[in-house]
């Protein structure tokens, strides 16, 4: 009596879906020596009709070449942007590094965020100065305890700036009268481990801080205010 298994052993011996396309992959010449088979190939379309396979083959490739091109212009905006950004920033540095002292700076810093980066409220807290210095250098706000650290632990222990959402409590910390309406912000450490302090950057947007984000032109804002903050004896 013959299994049922073994009732159409021909059918044993045929390749599977996935063995015909490993095959294919491995033999992409396969269809040059093989022009009639190429010719009697169909392949459903989405509209219903049945195409050749060089018409398929066309259709993906018109396919690709418009994904490619969205790509491409998507590339060419984030390139225009990144110009922007750095006129932006070349101008910026230029003006921060004609002030004379330390109030001039940290007013032309607030200046510049608010009116060419839109922010919407910007706090500077530096350690190591005392109340005199604060007064005469215009700085924003004085960290004269831990509860800066404690409140900022990841930009203390990371050492990068940290994006994104506050809570009210850090909202409130560092923006104090301003912190309802702030939505996210940027929070920059300065110097290693923010020995030196932290510059925050406050937006009324949700998005205009989040976690991911690239950070670059934050860690270089960070280095070139602690540089020019000791340049004027702060810092």
């Amino acid at each position: 009596m013959t299994s049922r298994a073994n009732a159409n052993p021909a059918a044993d011996l045929q390749p599977d879906a996935e063995q015909v396309a490993r095959y294919l992959t491995s033999h992409p010449e396969f269809f040059e020596n093989q022009a009639e088979l190429v010719a009697e190939l169909r392949l459903s379309h989405r509209s219903g009709n049945a195409v050749s396979l060089i018409e398929r083959q066309v259709q993906v490739l018109r396919e690709q070449n418009e994904g490619l091109k969205t790509r491409l212009l998507e590339l060419v905006d984030v390139a225009r942007d990144n110009d922007r950004l750095s006129d932006r920033v070349h101008r910026m540095t230029l003006d921060l590094l004609a002030t004379d002292n330390a109030a001039a700076l940290t007013d032309t810093l607030e200046d510049r965020l608010r009116n060419e980066f839109g922010a919407d409220s910007v706090s500077l807290f530096l350690a190591d100065i005392d109340e005199q210095q604060q007064r005469e250098s215009g700085i924003l706000k004085l960290d004269t305890s831990d509860e800066l650290k404690m409140r900022f632990e990841a930009a203390y222990s990371e050492g990068k700036p940290q994006c994104g959402r506050l809570s009210a409590e850090q909202a409130e910390f560092l923006f104090r009268e301003q912190a309802q309406a702030i939505e996210s912000a940027a929070v920059i450490p300065l110097g290693d481990h923010a020995q030196a302090g932290l510059l925050a950057i406050g937006s009324r947007e949700a998005n205009r801080f989040n976690h991911s984000m690239g950070t670059l032109f934050l860690c270089h804002l960070g280095e070139l205010l602690l540089a020019l903050l000791k340049q004027k004896g702060l810092g």
